[in-house]
C-alpha cells in the first residue's frame, strides 16, 4: 500500500491538528503545513487581526483561496483551521488526493488546551465553553462526513496518536521500512 498523496487534518480547536501534524509528517518523510499560519505570514498580520479588519467572511475568503493552492501540493500534512469546513467549497479542496482525518476531543479537552491562548478570535469572550459547545454541535457532523479516519485525542500523548495514525494510513511508513530494511541486515 502506498502513501496518500495529503493527509490533511481537520477538527475543532484544541484537537492537536498543528502538533500531530508536525510529528506525523516527521514520521511519514513529508512536509508540514499549516493553512493558519501561511495566512498569518503572507498577510503579515495575526488571524485575530484578520478577523477584527475584515471579519470572519473576509478570513474565509482567503482561507479558501489559502485551501485551494495548498491541495496542489505533494507529499504533505495539512493542519486546517477549525473552520475549514465550513463553506462547501472547502470540501473539494480538503478531499483531492487526500486522507481526511478528524481529530475529535472533547469540550473538557477543548477548554484546558484553549484557555490561555489569545490567538482564537472566536474565543475572546466570557464564556469560551459555550462557544466550544456550539461550535462542535455544527461543525462535528460536517468533520465527521469528511474524514475519512476518525481519531480520538483526549487523553491521548501526540506521539500515540501519530503512531496509531501512521498505523491506520500506512503500516508500513518509509522509515519502518528503513528500519525493516536494518533488522533483517542485523540478523543475516
Amino acid at each position: 500500500m502506498s502513501l496518500p498523496k495529503r493527509i490533511v487534518l481537520v477538527g475543532p480547536m484544541g484537537a492537536g491538528k498543528s502538533t500531530i501534524g508536525r510529528m506525523l509528517a516527521r514520521e511519514l518523510g513529508f512536509r508540514f503545513l499549516d493553512s493558519d499560519r501561511i495566512i498569518e505570514e503572507r498577510c503579515g498580520a495575526n488571524i485575530p487581526w484578520i478577523f477584527d479588519v475584515e471579519g470572519e467572511d473576509g478570513f474565509r475568503q482567503r482561507e479558501t483561496a489559502m485551501l485551494a493552492e495548498l491541495s496542489e501540493y505533494p507529499q504533505t500534512v495539512l493542519a486546517t483551521g477549525g473552520g475549514a469546513v465550513m463553506k462547501e467549497e472547502n470540501h473539494a479542496h480538503l478531499k483531492r488526493d487526500a486522507i481526511v482525518v478528524y481529530l475529535k476531543t472533547s469540550i473538557e479537552q477543548q477548554v484546558e488546551r484553549t484557555r490561555r491562548d489569545r490567538n482564537r478570535p472566536l474565543l475572546q469572550n466570557d464564556d469560551p465553553e459555550a462557544v466550544l459547545r456550539n461550535l462542535f454541535a455544527i461543525r462535528d457532523p460536517i468533520y465527521s462526513r469528511l474524514a475519512d479516519i476518525v481519531m480520538f485525542t483526549d487523553r491521548k500523548s501526540p506521539r500515540l496518536v501519530v503512531r496509531q495514525l501512521v498505523n491506520r494510513i500506512n503500516p508500513r511508513t518509509p522509515r519502518q521500512k528503513r528500519q525493516i530494511r536494518k533488522e533483517g541486515r542485523n540478523h543475516a
